[in-house]
């Protein structure tokens, strides 16, 4: 399994995978690629020599894509006619029906259904069994930095999502949640978490850090939020707060922006989550 970025694939003119995939597409890298129209360009080039191509078509984008390349098969979790849909924790497919992947707890929100109904499409084409790829997924134990759970203090639960480094990926885990501790921040990206407003209502309170507290303190408006800072800062004000409504409650580390400002990279943000939350006495999730 290769994942392949649009810098790579605007440069490539021989990649041809068994098996292509296309899960979405929004703004990113757009300076790169002179424009919208560009990075989209960039990102079809990975069916220019596939074998199977594997196209979402939850936005405009990607419906465009798909209408280009020939055989296509689509995906969606948004209810968009496609060769496959994911909905309410099962697949539908054309070939071997439902799927039912309720049991999966690693495949929480939308975005991971998405994942899911691409990772048994590309399985099934390449020869895996219904039985072996239904197991894969049931067994999934996730990805560390994605909607991971790192540990649980009293009734309240830490979940670290700090590969999304951008507002389209925080909306998938904020809209997983019905209620939230948000921490968010870092170096923010175009548009910044402007797209994120109808999920405001669903934040209990938000703790900013980095570049874009400020920011994004400003556009949240009267959502409740705090400029904590640092991420020990976060952590810590966040857990006070999650635990003094005496409820299960979820802290969210989910930045919806780079993270240059502070750390190296996504996963070193991602640790000093872990860390901050180990420290307050958590029980790590693998002994929860």
């Amino acid at each position: 399994v290769i994942e392949v970025s649009s810098y790579q694939l605007d440069l490539t003119t021989s990649f041809a995978p068994d098996v292509a995939i296309l899960t979405n597409v929004s703004p990113d890298h757009l300076d790169r690629h002179g424009g919208m129209e560009g990075y989209v360009e960039a990102k079809a080039r990975i069916f220019a020599h596939a074998g199977l191509a594997l196209v979402g078509v939850d936005e405009a984008w990607g419906q465009g894509i798909a209408a280009t390349v020939p055989g296509a098969h689509t995906v969606s979790t948004a209810g968009t006619p496609a060769d496959i849909r994911a909905t309410d924790g099962r697949l539908v497919t054309g070939t071997d029906g439902h799927v039912d992947l309720t049991a999966a707890r690693s495949l929480l929100g939308r975005h991971n259904a998405q994942n899911a109904a691409f990772a048994y499409a590309a399985a099934r084409a390449v020869g895996v069994s219904r039985e072996a790829a239904v197991e894969g997924l049931l067994s999934f134990p996730g990805l560390a930095h994605r909607m991971e759970t790192v540990g649980h203090l009293g009734k309240v639960r830490f979940v670290n999502d700090s590969k999304a480094t951008n507002a389209d990926a925080a909306r998938q885990a904020l809209a997983s949640y019905e209620r939230s501790f948000w921490i968010a921040g870092g170096r923010a990206k175009a548009g910044g978490i402007d797209d994120l407003e109808d999920l405001f209502p669903r934040v209990v309170e938000a703790f900013l850090i980095g570049e874009a507290a400020g920011p994004f303190a400003a556009r949240l408006g009267e959502t409740p939020h705090r400029i904590s800072g640092d991420m020990a800062s976060a952590v810590n004000a966040a857990w006070e707060a999650a635990a003094a409504t005496g409820r299960d409650e979820v802290v969210l580390l989910s930045p919806a922006a780079a993270s240059f400002d502070q750390y190296p990279d996504f996963e070193a943000r991602g640790e000093a989550f872990r860390a901050a939350v180990l420290a307050l006495g958590a029980q790590p999730a693998s002994a929860a």
